[in-house]
């Protein structure tokens, strides 16, 4: 197939994760010659290392409580549920092999050339392959993830990333998780259901700092009733082996001072993969954190080369991904010169227990851009949980502002919290009213039905 220019394609992409997949399959769609460079496995972060892989052991934790609510309703099942982490690890590795092929697939049926290497950019039309052979492509898409951070910290070679979670063969006895953000309260409530005891060492004063602060509020106090302890305020001095050299010792500025774990994990922020990329040589732009900077059309400093993804430093979810690299291939392929991706009124979920979800402008964001706001509040116990004499209680939330009551923020504290989103999502990119939210029939009983029926 003829690229039309002088290259040998009309486009090389670098990294073969959401983004790079989702470019990949839709540029061959308008005709178009691809390359892609991945040296390890397709999927990238989100189904080696993250959603998907994350997604079944919350899966699984879910069930592992769900148990001890069956016991707490009068089924003869034991008070708490024991888990084969091999078979869990075994099914969860099927599925994502899966995945793997379902990609290797696709890209070989869209005629897709894989090269197993990693590339550098040379020029903004050249790149090297690792193994020195040196392709060249109209456009360049950097499309390479991010990798989680260690702090710089006196023995923080001592403790694990979010990626070593999947690597565990068993639940550690006794956990401490650092940070405060999604990736630390996600990994809290799934090894404490699934049989640790987790200690979640914080350094601000809150949970989830880019969620609404009433519902991270009440999520500390439904972790903190399952069992996780938490330490906010909490300054992580050094980490040395215990005597047995097994465990870990944890030293803190503040807190506790001196506490022995079987695994202590880092969830203190992520970097763009933006090393040796050869970017810094070429002009393109990188931040403080390792982003490649962009504009709004996905652009870098440097014309004909873009990036999408975790790279970009923007919002680091893989819808996100997928949709920017679709719309930034429909612009230089598909003749939509407007085409890009809007960042705003993103939902974005956390798979902490309860799930926390939102879509729009928290309540502090909106009094900032809005002269009136009104908010609505529905606090409640789920059936379920009253059944089986529980005390976890979910928090819904809404935000309005203007005279009309324009939807402009949910927020969802609660069981099945991930699956009522999606519609309220639609119905906040709409520009939906509080008076036609309150139109809406209740589906009863449901804890959907509250986002419905605040007055």
């Amino acid at each position: 197939m003829a690229t039309g220019n002088n290259h040998d394609y009309d486009l090389i992409v670098l990294g073969g994760g959401s983004g790079g997949l989702a470019a990949a399959l839709r540029a061959t769609q308008y005709g178009r010659r691809v390359a892609m460079l991945e040296p390890g496995e397709l999927g990238g972060t989100c189904v080696n290392v993250g959603c998907v892989p994350k997604k079944a052991m919350w899966l699984a934790s879910d069930l592992a409580t769900r148990v001890e609510l069956a016991h707490a309703m009068g089924f003869e099942v034991a008070a708490r549920a024991k888990v084969s982490w091999q078979e869990l690890v075994v099914r969860r590795q099927a599925y994502v092999e899966n995945i793997h092929r379902i990609y290797r697939t696709r890209l070989d049926e869209h005629g897709v050339v894989r090269v197993p290497r990693r590339g550098r950019l040379l020029d903004a039309h050249t790149v090297e392959c690792s193994d020195g052979v040196r392709i060249s492509g109209e456009h360049i898409l950097l499309a390479t993830g991010a990798h989680p951070q260690r702090p710089d910290i006196p023995g923080a070679e001592l403790g694990l990333v979010s990626d070593d979670f999947f690597a565990l063969r068993h639940a550690p006895e006794e956990v401490a998780i650092v940070g405060g953000g999604y990736i630390a309260v996600e990994l809290a409530g799934l090894l404490q259901s699934l049989g640790s005891r987790v200690s979640l060492l914080v350094r601000g004063q809150r949970l989830l700092d880019r969620f609404d602060g009433e519902l991270a509020d009440q999520l500390a106090q439904n972790l903190i009733q399952q069992g996780v302890r938490i330490h906010f305020g909490y300054r992580l001095r050094e980490l040395k082996r215990d005597g047995d050299g097994q465990r870990v010792r944890a030293y803190g500025h503040d807190g506790p001072t001196d506490s022995v774990f079987d695994a202590l994990f880092f969830a203190t922020g992520r970097r763009g993969n933006s090393a040796d990329l050869g970017l810094e040589a070429l002009g393109v732009e990188v931040g403080e954190r390792g982003e490649v900077v962009v504009d709004a059309w996905q652009t870098t400093s440097v014309p004909n080369v873009y990036a999408v993804g975790d790279v970009a430093g923007k919002v680091g979810l893989t819808p996100v991904a997928i949709a920017a690299a679709r719309r930034l291939m429909d612009r230089l392929f598909g003749g939509q010169p407007a085409a890009k991706m809007e960042y705003d009124t993103v939902p974005s979920v956390v798979f902490s227990h309860p799930p926390l979800g939102y879509v729009g402008l928290s309540e502090e964001q909106a009094r900032q851009c809005h002269e009136q706001v009104s908010v609505y509040r529905s606090s409640f116990r789920p059936m379920l949980q009253v059944l089986a004499g529980s005390n976890q209680r979910s928090l819904f939330k809404l935000v309005c502002a203007g005279p009309d009551e324009r939807v402009v923020g949910v927020h969802l504290l609660g069981e099945a919290a991930d699956e009522i989103l999606q519609g309220f999502a639609v119905a906040v990119k709409m520009g939906a009213t509080k008076a036609q939210f309150d139109a809406t029939v209740a589906i009863h009983p449901t804890s959907a039905e509250e986002v419905v029926l605040m007055r």
